[in-house]
């Protein structure tokens, strides 16, 4: 009768055993995660992020996972339920390849083969920059017209065509990198912007479909020179105005798209030395993510990885005459996304690239 006891005392502590550790599993499958690019000593590692103070190594989590985070991003919909797994076993008991992102650098969460820039995609921001009233209502001076093949118009649709430029890769930077203010350039402006990390290769993508080409979303501050070209030549250069180095901070991490409840409803802000420039919402954008992702597929092929940042809210510089500085600080926080923060320093031109 004793022996039947004892053996009745250890069920009930097993199964309490193996029911804690299914409630910790499912706490964890359902634990938000990001995904990150870090660099340790001379290793660079694909990480998973949790609560933005830990970076789970997947390399040594699972050596079956891919290793770099194109791969990872086209696998997605097939490790997800692995990744869910390592979320779940690091939040119940941290394991040893799990780093506190402090000691780590971290690297822009991906390298892609292209970053397209929405221009113009809030309102409040054409009406700044146009010089107008935050409360004026803009209208086109021509009635758009369709672009054949790229984007058909909808009856009623009374919003400008979307507009886009290249960002150069070689702009790209990481978390807590610092924004090199070109020498003779006086007029560094800030753009804070949610950007769409391309899933699967996306070609000629029905806006209704746009979002399962969707990986994730990221930050990206589109830093702009306005200090113009000197003459009118073909008119505005996007090149000048966009592509110096170090303009294009992109980060921290990628949010895969299940932990994003709405898009379009995201808090962004963006502060200048601890002062608030911008404060909107995804919500203002003319033409939404979808709309975006569908309307460049129809130009380019994207592919995983690549980066469809959507454009800025109103509060940039130009319209106050205020522009970063030598000593400022940059932080661009999206709302479910994360922060984005870089130094301003002074840049310096090499001895041998001076011109003569």
């Amino acid at each position: 009768m004793m022996r039947r006891f004892v053996f009745a005392g250890l069920s009930a502590v097993c199964l309490a055993l193996a029911g804690a550790v299914l409630s910790a599993q499912q706490a964890g499958a359902n634990t938000p995660y990001k995904l990150g690019t870090f660099l340790q000593g001379s290793r660079t590692f694909v990480g998973l992020v949790l609560h933005d103070t830990v970076a789970v190594d997947l390399s040594k989590a699972d050596a079956s996972l891919p290793s770099d985070m194109k791969t990872l991003l086209q696998q997605y919909d097939s490790v997800r339920s692995r990744l869910a797994s390592i979320a779940a076993a690091a939040s119940a008991t941290r394991p040893a390849h799990a780093y506190d992102i402090k000691s780590l650098k971290t690297l822009p969460p991906v390298m892609p083969q292209n970053i397209l820039n929405a221009a113009v995609n809030y309102v409040e921001h054409a009406q700044e920059m146009q010089g107008r009233s935050p409360n004026d209502m803009v209208t086109p001076t021509d009635a758009p017209k369709s672009v054949p093949g790229i984007w058909e118009r909808r009856p009623g649709d009374t919003r400008h065509n979307p507009y886009v430029f290249v960002k150069p890769l070689g702009s790209v930077i990481g978390n807590g990198d610092s924004i090199r203010l070109p020498p003779g350039r006086e007029r560094v402006d800030w753009e804070c912007e949610l950007a769409i990390v391309v899933g699967k290769t996306a070609t000629a993508v029905p806006v209704a479909q746009a979002r399962e080409y969707i990986a994730g979303y990221t930050l990206q501050n589109d830093v702009s020179d306005r200090g113009g070209r000197g003459d009118n030549r073909h008119g505005s250069d996007w090149f000048i105005g966009k592509g110096h180095d170090t303009f294009a901070p992109l980060g921290p991490y990628i949010v895969p798209k299940e932990f994003v409840s709405d898009p379009q409803k995201l808090g962004i802000t963006f502060t200048l030395s601890g002062r608030v420039m911008q404060d909107s919402n995804t919500e203002r954008m003319t033409h939404n993510v979808y709309e975006m992702l569908s309307f460049v597929s129809h130009i380019l092929t994207l592919r995983p990885g690549d980066i469809v940042s959507t454009g800025s809210p109103a509060g940039v510089g130009a319209a106050r005459n205020v522009f970063m500085k030598a000593g400022d600080t940059s932080v661009c926080t999206i709302a479910q996304i994360g922060t984005l923060t870089n130094p301003v320093v002074a840049g310096t031109i090499p001895t041998s690239s001076a011109h003569r």
